[in-house]
């Protein structure tokens, strides 16, 4: 199967949704990677009633795991995959799944991933100003590549 979005098979100007989920991506990456090394460097960011409260969660490498690879570089690999729409061979059968190229699929799942992370530390712990912040970019990530644009510009709509 050939994908429109692939590098060589499309010379579709990229859609304006398109550059504003990068920019949320390597918004998100570059944060991510930041608060997992708060976590491990323990910088002032840890409160200790913070695993008091969240069950399975005994330190802090867990959230910094999740923060730094996950949300960190996985959102700056994704962000890569929006740019570029390499083709990578051993990510075949998602394409092949989902009829889109492996970032768009890439986007949605961390958009519910933040959705889900920050609906987590809505329940187990008070709110602040971050948690609208990322809840609003999980928002985001899992709704705008639903846009016809987005799905036109990597793969099938």
């Amino acid at each position: 199967m050939t994908l429109v979005g692939h590098p060589m098979t499309s010379s579709v100007t990229r859609p304006p949704l398109i550059t504003a989920s990068i920019v949320v991506l390597w918004f998100l990456g570059l944060t991510a990677i930041g608060g997992s090394i708060g976590f491990f460097a323990d910088v002032g960011m840890r409160d200790p009633a913070w695993l008091e409260e969240i069950p399975l969660v005994v330190n802090w490498a867990l959230p910094g795991i999740v923060l730094g690879v996950g949300f960190g570089l996985g959102s700056l690999l994704t962000a890569y995959g929006l740019t570029r729409r390499p083709y990578w061979p051993w990510l075949g059968w998602l394409e092949e799944l989902t009829g889109h190229h492996w970032a768009w699929f890439a986007t949605l799942a961390l958009g519910l991933g933040m959705m889900t992370w920050i609906g987590l530390q809505l329940i187990w712990l008070d709110f602040n100003a971050l948690h609208a912040i990322y809840g609003t970019i999980g928002i985001l990530l899992a709704t705008i590549p639903l846009a016809r644009s987005f799905r036109d510009y990597l793969g099938s709509g």
